[in-house]
């Protein structure tokens, strides 16, 4: 029966997946690497049980009505503010994500960017390729040390603390945290300690952002988080655009109330410019660094979503709880 089963996948990922899917499962994968249209997606899940969507692909009820034969909507991605969950609750389909499989490889980019950031690589890269470079400076692109100071960190889960782990053995930084829970094992072999945000905000030499985009994280860091953060401090996002306010965050740095930032994702993305009629453009400053949504850009982690999303999808379609179901309370109706 699972051989006759319908999957889409709406844009190439590692061939790992695919091939896995297409073992067991009738595949159908969009091959143009770009943003799949309404449309074209509307099209695509009319007859299909299982869907590996992306998470630039907006999945909500009228998607799933479209596909009545749906019974499972493997993200690939840890976030899956794309889909709507309570939608799929509702009509009994299983939604699932990829956890788990990518915390060092974003881990490691937003250290890239702490070090881009506070060390100017980018900047001193421009002025290099630009033939400016004449003789060694005494006083050129200087930056501050990163050891001995304190990181802070929004969102102790899996890729904080993955973080943390680098940022503390590896530049002998201090660890301070916000999150709902005390993270004992961290706080015993780390000396880290969970303080409230604003003690966080005021402390941090660094701060880097670890949250799931909800309407209690929307614009989690505005212009008034801005105000209390040091004039030294910087400020890395690699978890959802919308959590830091792109106004609030350019007002910042462009008027230098910190010192600089490293951006993985943005507000209204692809765009890194919500409004161009207010003229306050990210992409000319000095003192951000930005890169294009790629903090799990690692083959390794890549090619681990590719399998885990395909796994779940068959797992769903075999009648087997997926490891890495979102809305268990479906999974749980048909059980009954």
């Amino acid at each position: 029966m699972l051989s006759k089963s319908k999957v889409f996948i709406t844009r190439p990922i590692p061939e790992e997946g695919i091939a896995l899917l297409k073992k067991r499962a009738n595949v159908t994968l969009r091959r143009a690497d770009s943003v799949i249209s309404r449309r074209d997606l509307l099209k695509g899940v009319g007859k299909v049980e299982g869907l590996l969507s992306i998470l630039t692909d907006k999945i909500d009820g009228a998607v799933m009505d479209a596909a009545p034969n749906l019974k499972v909507i493997a993200n690939y991605a840890v976030g899956f503010d794309n889909i709507d969950v309570e939608a799929a609750t509702q009509r009994g389909i299983v939604v699932t994500n990829t956890p788990g499989v990518m915390d060092e490889a974003v881990a490691e980019h937003a250290l890239a960017l702490i070090l881009a950031v506070s060390r100017r690589v980018v900047e001193a890269d421009h002025f290099t390729r630009a033939e400016k470079y004449k003789a060694w400076m005494p006083m050129g692109f200087i930056g501050p040390s990163l050891r001995g100071k304190t990181m802070g960190i929004i969102g102790m889960g899996r890729i904080g603390s993955t973080l943390a782990q680098m940022v503390h053995d590896g530049l002998g930084m201090n660890i301070v945290y916000t999150d709902f829970q005390i993270n004992k094992q961290l706080e015993k072999e780390l000396g880290a300690k969970k303080v409230t945000m604003n003690e966080l905000l005021k402390r941090a030499d660094v701060i880097s952002v670890h949250v799931p985009l909800l309407p209690s994280t929307t614009h989690l860091i505005d212009t008034a988080e801005f105000k209390k953060m040091k004039k030294t401090a910087i400020l890395i996002n690699t978890s959802r655009g919308p959590v830091v306010s792109e106004k609030a965050l350019t007002r910042a740095l462009k008027s230098k109330a910190i010192l600089g930032a490293g951006i993985d994702v943005f507000e209204c993305e692809p765009s890194i410019d919500c409004d161009p009629s207010d003229q306050l453009e990210l992409k000319v400053l000095d003192n951000v660094v930005l890169t294009p949504h790629i903090a799990s850009a690692t083959n390794e982690a890549r090619i681990a979503m590719s399998t885990l999303a395909a796994t779940a999808i068959l797992d769903a379609l075999s009648n087997k709880k997926p490891k890495t179901i979102v809305n268990p309370e479906v999974w749980s109706r048909r059980r009954r």
